[in-house]
């Protein structure tokens, strides 16, 4: 008999970006009205650098889901800081004492949306991640070389090879999360490292492959960084997710661009996918017959890795047999941004939100 109803702990996006101002406040309740907590990308204009200005992005951010959705304060954002060359040991221990900054993020430079202010130079962090390990700070990676002279399918393999393999060898005892993996080179290496290293999934790069976006004319609304690649590497992706592997959990790497910054001659990488995120998931799921595994990724694994608590209290997925209708786009004023289509009926949606055990 199949699964028609299916309640688990409150999930938490482990990688989200909600950009600022009006964007912000269009984008940011969409993942509140589902997520109890979300880790915030820090790459907004200007980066957040410091503890305080990460203090007053977190504020905005309370403020816009306040203004959505009066009276319901369950959700947390859980804030980031933005790893330059210029980052001091002082400021990470400011970061690691306030509470709320649960992460840093490396971008190499020019990998990434706002990512010019990124590191260059890894010997220049060295001390920074020295003290992170002292106080507790994991090391969030955006895992892609910014080599102009490396195929863009490859630039997650090169970065594993030049870039954190060294850095795992020279600092065993930092924690580091391998952001969005898409290839099975990225899915083996976690699978054979130690209990220092994890990976988040984004929903798209368990659906997407470079034929999605490519085959019949670009789409540019499955174009993200990294880029999605070849079968057998979303394939490699699927299994990991769905396998109950604590190593891996869910980070949505949802990304807004307005649709004039997606449809044009040099359009943004990002895809916005906040709306259709778990269902999406759950389809996911049910199709590889491992629904009894959701809770683990949406809902434990990443607390466990970030040393924080899970969720005690819970939502309802319910299969409805007609397919759910979500807005295709969502209004903001910097023009509409388009909602993640899989490209398969939707039929997992949200019934109900539980009380705290």
């Amino acid at each position: 008999m199949s699964t028609t109803r299916l309640t688990i702990r409150r999930p938490d996006d482990w990688h989200v970006h909600f950009r600022d101002n009006d964007m912000l406040r269009a984008v940011a309740p969409c993942t509140a009205r589902h997520f109890g907590r979300a880790i915030v990308m820090p790459n907004i204009v200007p980066p957040v650098t410091t503890t305080a200005l990460a203090a007053a992005y977190r504020q905005r951010i309370l403020d816009a889901i306040h203004e959505a959705m009066p009276g319901d304060s369950r959700f947390e954002p859980y804030m980031t800081l933005y790893l330059t060359e210029s980052t001091t040991r002082e400021e990470i221990v400011r970061a690691a004492a306030s509470g709320f900054i649960k992460a840093v993020k490396l971008f190499p430079a020019g990998a990434t949306t706002n990512s010019e202010n990124g590191v260059r130079d890894m010997d220049k962090v060295m001390p920074v991640f020295e003290q992170m390990v002292a106080s507790g700070l994991p090391l969030s990676v955006h895992g892609e070389v910014a080599d102009a002279e490396v195929d863009i399918f490859d630039r997650e393999a090169v970065f594993i090879d030049r870039v954190l393999d060294p850095l795992r060898k020279r600092l065993p005892e930092l924690r580091i999360i391998l952001e969005h993996v898409t290839s099975a080179v990225a899915v083996d290496y976690v699978q054979s490292a130690g209990h220092n290293l994890a990976a988040t999934i984004t929903p798209h790069h368990l659906v997407l492959t470079r034929n999605a976006m490519l085959a019949g004319g670009f789409r540019p609304h499955y174009y993200c960084l990294p880029v999605a690649k070849r079968a057998e590497d979303r394939s490699a992706v699927r299994k990991a997710a769905v396998s109950g592997d604590a190593r891996f959990f869910f980070g949505s790497d949802s990304a807004p661009h307005p649709r004039q910054a997606k449809e044009c001659a040099k359009g943004s990488g990002g895809i916005f996918n906040a709306p259709t995120a778990l269902s999406c998931l759950a389809g996911v799921f049910e199709q590889e017959g491992k629904l009894e595994h959701l809770e683990s990724f949406v809902a434990l694994n990443g607390p466990a890795f970030y040393n924080q608590p899970a969720a005690t209290d819970r939502i309802t997925l319910f299969r409805q047999e007609q397919p759910l209708e979500f807005p295709h786009r969502i209004p903001t004023a910097d023009g509409p941004v388009t909602v993640f289509d899989p490209g398969f009926p939707l039929h997992w949606q949200v019934e109900d939100h539980g009380e705290p055990e």
